[in-house]
């Protein structure tokens, strides 16, 4: 099967929340999305009904922001739209694991302890969504410089038999150094080693990023929409 014909990166979210990340959903009927405190993101059936919307609306509330991430249904005329924003999905296309990059800082493990920090450097660079317990959708890593947490990348969304790279973030003062590419080849060996795909997403306007996902090997699978609505 080609990258573009899987289902599971067709519907990343709720693939991911029907599967590995079961135990961070809460559900209504075919609606679902992630607990509040762990991700924004929610997801309906590809071929939602008025039933899937109005299960949504009473799964996260009214004037909750409905985050439907890359997802194409379109909720009914009475959802304010929020935000929307082009973007990119890109899989890891390269035949042999990546290498990690032994060079320079030491790369480590975030948990819950480093919470905090995270929080901070993700207030200072904006790579995205992160909250305060985002750290337990995969495995995060870091960069510090004299103790200072300086860059961070980890794992967002899994579905069936891939990882998606996310939070990919470097404070200002350290830029330039390679920690951005050292992370993300850091975790894509981790998911490549237990068998998995890397995979991320970019907003097209990113084009530093999507440069930089290029060269280390991703690919462009397919163009989307990042869409957020408010319950009326």
């Amino acid at each position: 099967m080609t990258d573009r014909g899987v289902p599971a990166l067709d519907d990343p979210v709720g693939q991911s929340l029907g599967g590995r990340h079961a135990q961070l959903a809460r559900r209504f009927g075919r609606a679902v999305s992630y607990v509040p405190d762990v991700a924004s993101f929610c997801a309906v059936p590809a071929d939602p009904d008025a039933a899937d919307w109005d299960d949504l609306a009473k799964l996260i509330g009214p004037g909750a922001l409905a985050d439907l991430f890359s997802a194409p249904a379109t909720p009914p005329p009475d959802w304010e739209p929020v935000f929307h924003m082009e973007g990119r999905q890109l899989v890891w296309s390269g035949d042999t694991p990546p290498e990690p990059d032994e060079s320079g800082a030491a790369v480590v493990e975030l948990g819950a302890p480093d919470v905090p920090e995270m929080l901070g450097l993700v207030a200072r660079t904006r790579p995205g969504p992160f909250r305060q317990r985002t750290h337990e959708l995969g495995t995060y890593l870091g960069i510090r410089e004299h103790g200072r947490l300086v860059a961070m990348t980890g794992e967002r969304l899994r579905p069936p038999g891939w990882t998606e790279i996310s939070a990919v973030c470097t404070a200002p003062e350290a830029r330039g150094r390679g920690h951005a590419a050292r992370l993300i080849t850091a975790v894509a060996a981790r998911v490549t080693a237990r068998g998995e795909r890397p995979f991320l997403h970019v907003a097209e306007a990113n084009t530093g990023a999507l440069a930089l996902y290029e060269r280390l090997g991703f690919t462009t699978r397919k163009r989307v929409t990042f869409r957020g609505f408010r319950v009326p």
